[in-house]
C-alpha cells in the first residue's frame, strides 16, 4: 500500500524531457502537445539586456523594431534571447546571474518548461565587456595557421559557455571579393581555401566546446557591386559554386557546425533569405546539413522593405519558411502575430512551421534545454552566493592570462612584415619620432565587432573593461633607453593637415620615424572600416597619404605601420618607405606583438590573406582571376598588387631544393606525392609558410591563373632542413564545368611551390590521365603535408 502511495505520488516524466526516449520521439511528442502559438514562439528571439543588478533581462529598444512585452509573449515560450551580454556594459557576474534569472522565468512561465537559446556575437572575440578582444579574421587569415585558431575559439568558446551562453554568430566566411567592402576586416581573406581551413578551424574550436557555430553570410554578402554593403551581388554560377561556397561546404563537412545565417544579399534576383534551392537544396538535401538556419538581423523583414518580394509581413515570414530559415532574429516580426494569421487563413501551411520547430527543438534537446534535470545555473555560478549580487561582481574574468597570451600568440604571428631595407629590426635607436593618428590610440587595435567599438562606444562614461596599451606604451616599454616625440599629425579621416608641419619637425630630429596609420572600426558611417563603412577608393583615409608622402620627403628613415581593417594604396611609400608592417586589427596585446617585431624579439611570420593594391582605384580586384583580370596590353588599368596574396617577410633567409615527383602522371581519380628540401640559412630561427597553388594551363571553361590548394608553416632554427612530403589529390583540381557539374578532367597542371602567389620557388608539371570524372562535395578537400613520417599542419 505504501508502495502504491509512492508511486501515485512520483509523476511520470513526460516523454519530451527523458533523456531515455530518443531525441526524434521527445520532439515528436512535443511537437504534437503544442497549440500554433508554442509553436511558433519556438521560432523567433528577443533582444534584450542583462541588468547590471543581477535582474531580469530587459527588452532592448531599437529604431527597426517594436516594443515587446515578455509579460505577453512568455506563456506561449520563447526560442531565443539575443545577446544578453552583448547590449550594453555588464559586469559578468551579474550578466550571468541575470541570464540565470530569466531563463527560470521563461521556463516557468510556459507550459513545457522549455527556456530560451542564448546567443551572442564572437567574430574577434566573446563581444562581452570585459572579455578578451582578439584579432579580428583577417588576422586570423595572416596567420595561416588553423590550429591556433582552433585554440582560440576552444576558449572564447569556454568563457561563453561558462555564463549561459548556447550560440555564437561566428564565423564569417565570406571571401573578399573587392576589398573596398566595410566588412573586410570580418573576413579571413580573398581565398576560398585560406577562408575555409581556417574559419572550419574556428568552427571545430567553437563546437569542442558546446556551443553552437553558425556560418555567415550564406552566400554572396562579399561579392556586392561597388563593395557597397547590401548591395545587390553579381555573381555566376561557377563563381558561387568554385568562389564563395567552398568555405561553408567544408566548415558543414568538415567542422560539424549546427547553424547557418542567411546572407542579406541577392543573386540575380533572388535573396538568401528567400532561396530554397540554396537554403534547402544544397544546404541540406546535397550537403546534409541537419542543423537550424537562422535569419540575419532583420533579413525577414528586409523581404519587404528592401528586397520588395513580399508584399506584407506575413508573405516575408511565408517566403522565409518556405527557403528553409527556421528562427527570426533578432527579435520577433513577421513570425509573430503576422505568421500565425497567415497559417490561421491557410496562407503559410503549418507544415512549414513543424519543419523548423522539429529543427529547433532538436538543437534545444541536444544542448540539454529539455532534459528534466535542466538547471539554469551556469557554470561560472557554482557555488556563488546568488542572493547577494553585490558579492559577485567582479569575480568572473573573462579577460584572463591564458586568454592574453593566446591573443599575444595569435598577433605575433598575423603581423605582416611587407618590405624592409634592412633598417628592421632597430637596433638601440636613440632618438624615435612616434608619429600619425594611430600611434597612441588604444582602441586602434580593435575591430567593429569587438565590444567597446560596437557596444562601448554608445556608453562612453563606462570603462573599456580591457587593458588596451597603445603603441607608444608597448614601443617605449620596448625600447626604454630612446627619446621618444610625438605627434598625430593628422586624424583617421577628418583631413585635418594643420599638424602636418609639427610631424615634419618631429620626424627631421630624430633617428627613426614611425607613423601609424589606418583605420578607426566602426558601424554604419562611425569608422573607416566595419559594418556599413564601406570606401569609395582604396586610398588611406583622410589626409594620411599627404602625412606619409611628407614624412618620406625629410629624409629619415621611415617605418610604416598600419592599423587597418583593410589593405591600402600606400602611394610611394610603397617603394620609399625603409620598412612597412601591416597589422589588421591585431587585438587587445597587438602593439605588443608590432612592438616586438621593430625591435627584433620576435621574428614576424605572417603573410597577406588579401592583397595590397598598388593604386587605389583598380578595383574589385584579387590575386584569384584569370587571365584577362590581370595586367594586359588590352586595358590602360593595371591591377598588379604593390604586395601580393601569401607575401610576408622574415629576418631569416630560406632555401627550397630538391624537388622530386613520385610520378608525372596520375589518373582522375589519383593523387600527385611530392617531396622538397627547405633550409634556414640566415641566423635566426624563423618560420617559412610554404604555399601550394594549382595552375592549370588549358580548362574547358575559364580558370583562375593560379588558386590556392594547400599550406602548411614549418619553424626552422639557423642552418636546419626539412624534408617536405606533400600529396596532391586529383579532386584538387576540380572545377565547375559547362554543365554546372564539378568535374576533374585530364590534362597537364602546374602544382607551384610558393612563399607568395607572385614568388614560386618549385614547380612540378604533371598530367592528369584518364577520362573526365565527376566529383561532388564528397570529394577530397585537401593536400597532406608530411615532414619525414609526422604530419605537419596540415591545412
Amino acid at each position: 500500500m505504501t508502495a502504491n502511495v509512492a508511486e501515485e505520488k512520483t509523476p511520470a516524466v513526460p516523454v519530451w524531457n527523458d533523456r531515455a526516449v530518443s531525441v526524434s520521439e521527445r520532439v515528436d511528442a512535443l511537437v504534437g502537445a503544442m497549440t500554433l502559438r508554442e509553436k511558433i514562439a519556438q521560432l523567433y528571439g528577443v533582444w534584450v539586456g542583462a541588468s547590471d543588478e543581477g535582474g531580469d533581462v530587459a527588452p532592448h529598444q531599437h529604431a527597426m523594431e517594436e516594443a515587446v512585452d515578455l509579460d505577453v509573449l512568455l506563456p506561449a515560450g520563447l526560442g531565443q534571447l539575443t545577446r544578453p551580454f552583448g547590449t550594453a556594459p555588464v559586469d559578468p557576474a551579474l550578466g550571468a546571474l541575470s541570464l540565470m534569472r530569466s531563463q527560470a522565468r521563461i521556463a516557468a512561465e510556459n507550459r513545457f518548461g522549455i527556456p530560451a537559446l542564448a546567443h551572442e556575437e564572437c567574430l574577434a572575440g566573446f563581444a562581452a565587456w570585459g572579455a578578451t578582444a582578439y584579432p579580428v579574421p583577417l588576422s586570423w587569415g595572416a596567420t595561416f595557421d588553423p590550429h591556433l585558431v582552433r585554440r582560440m575559439a576552444a576558449a572564447i568558446g569556454h568563457d561563453m559557455r561558462a555564463v549561459g551562453v548556447h550560440q555564437g554568430l561566428a564565423p564569417v566566411l565570406d571571401v573578399v571579393r573587392d576589398a573596398r567592402w566595410g566588412r573586410v576586416e570580418e573576413t579571413i581573406g580573398e581565398d576560398p581555401y585560406l577562408v575555409a581551413t581556417i574559419g572550419t578551424a574556428y568552427v571545430q574550436g567553437l563546437e569542442s566546446t558546446g556551443i553552437v557555430a553558425t556560418l555567415k553570410h550564406f552566400v554572396g554578402y562579399s561579392a556586392s557591386r561597388a563593395g557597397r554593403n547590401l548591395a545587390p551581388s553579381s555573381v555566376g554560377p561557377r563563381e558561387r559554386a568554385d568562389v564563395l561556397l567552398p568555405p561553408f561546404e567544408m566548415a558543414v563537412r568538415e567542422g560539424g557546425a549546427r547553424s547557418v545565417m542567411h546572407a542579406y544579399t541577392d543573386l540575380d534576383g533572388i535573396p538568401a533569405a528567400a532561396d530554397e534551392d540554396l537554403l534547402t537544396g544544397l544546404l541540406r538535401d546535397t550537403w546534409g546539413f541537419d542543423g537550424t538556419v537562422v535569419a540575419d538581423y532583420f533579413g525577414i523583414a528586409f523581404l519587404t522593405t528592401l528586397h520588395a518580394i513580399a508584399g506584407d509581413w506575413a508573405d516575408a515570414a511565408g517566403a522565409a519558411l518556405r527557403a528553409g530559415v527556421d528562427v527570426e532574429l533578432p527579435t520577433v516580426k513577421t513570425f509573430g502575430t503576422p505568421l500565425e494569421e497567415a497559417v490561421t487563413d491557410g496562407r503559410v501551411p503549418e507544415t512549414l512551421i513543424d519543419r523548423a520547430l522539429r529543427r529547433v527543438l532538436t538543437q534545444k534537446t541536444a544542448l540539454g534545454l529539455l532534459d528534466a534535470d535542466w538547471t539554469p545555473l551556469p557554470p561560472a555560478l557554482t557555488g556563488a552566493d546568488l542572493d547577494t549580487p553585490d558579492t559577485l561582481r567582479g569575480s568572473i574574468d573573462l579577460d584572463s592570462p591564458a586568454n592574453r597570451a593566446l591573443a599575444r600568440t595569435l598577433a605575433e604571428e598575423a603581423v605582416v612584415l611587407l618590405s624592409n631595407d634592412g633598417i628592421l629590426p632597430l637596433t638601440a635607436p636613440r632618438r624615435i619620432a612616434l608619429l600619425g593618428p594611430n600611434a597612441d590610440e588604444p582602441t586602434a587595435v580593435l575591430g567593429c565587432y569587438s565590444f567597446p567599438q560596437h557596444i562601448g562606444v554608445h556608453h562612453p562614461h563606462s570603462p573599456l573593461g580591457i587593458e588596451l596599451p597603445t603603441l607608444r606604451d608597448t614601443l617605449t616599454a620596448e625600447f626604454p633607453d630612446a627619446r621618444f616625440t610625438t605627434a598625430p599629425g593628422t586624424g583617421i579621416d577628418d583631413g585635418d593637415t594643420s599638424g602636418i608641419p609639427e610631424a615634419v619637425r618631429a620626424a627631421r630630429d630624430a633617428d627613426i620615424a614611425v607613423v601609424v596609420l589606418g583605420d578607426r572600426a566602426g558601424l554604419f558611417g562611425r569608422g573607416t572600416s566595419g559594418e556599413g563603412c564601406d570606401a569609395e577608393s582604396l586610398a588611406l583615409p583622410g589626409a594620411q597619404q599627404q602625412l606619409l608622402d611628407a614624412l618620406l620627403d625629410t629624409g629619415t628613415p621611415l617605418v610604416t605601420v598600419l592599423l587597418a581593417g583593410r589593405p591600402y594604396a600606400l602611394g610611394r611609400a610603397a617603394d620609399e618607405s625603409a620598412a612597412i608592417v601591416q597589422a589588421f586589427f591585431p587585438g587587445e596585446e597587438g602593439t605588443h606583438a608590432i612592438a616586438g617585431i621593430l625591435s627584433g624579439r620576435l621574428n614576424p611570420s605572417g603573410r597577406l590573406p588579401v592583397s595590397v593594391p598598388r593604386t587605389p582605384g583598380a578595383q574589385p580586384t584579387t590575386y584569384l582571376g584569370p587571365r584577362l583580370a590581370h595586367v594586359n596590353n588590352v586595358s590602360s588599368i593595371d591591377p598588379t598588387p604593390a604586395f601580393p596574396f601569401g607575401h610576408g617577410l622574415t629576418y631569416t633567409t630560406f632555401h627550397w631544393t630538391d624537388l622530386a615527383v613520385d610520378h608525372h602522371e596520375a589518373p582522375t581519380d589519383g593523387a600527385f606525392t611530392l617531396a622538397l628540401t627547405i633550409r634556414n640559412t640566415g641566423r635566426r630561427p624563423g618560420t617559412e609558410t610554404v604555399q601550394l597553388y594549382l595552375h592549370d594551363p588549358v580548362a574547358s571553361v575559364v580558370q583562375p591563373v593560379q588558386r590556392l590548394i594547400g599550406y602548411t608553416r614549418l619553424t626552422l632554427d639557423p642552418g636546419q632542413a626539412q624534408r617536405l612530403h606533400v600529396t596532391v589529390p586529383a579532386d584538387l583540381a576540380s572545377f565547375t564545368g559547362r554543365d554546372g557539374q564539378r568535374i576533374t578532367e585530364p590534362g597537364t597542371l602546374e602544382l607551384r611551390l610558393a612563399s607568395s602567389s607572385t614568388q614560386p620557388h618549385l614547380t612540378a608539371r604533371v598530367t592528369l590521365t584518364g577520362p573526365q570524372r565527376h566529383v561532388d562535395h564528397t570529394r577530397h578537400l585537401h593536400a597532406e603535408f608530411v615532414v619525414g613520417q609526422e604530419p605537419v599542419a596540415r591545412a
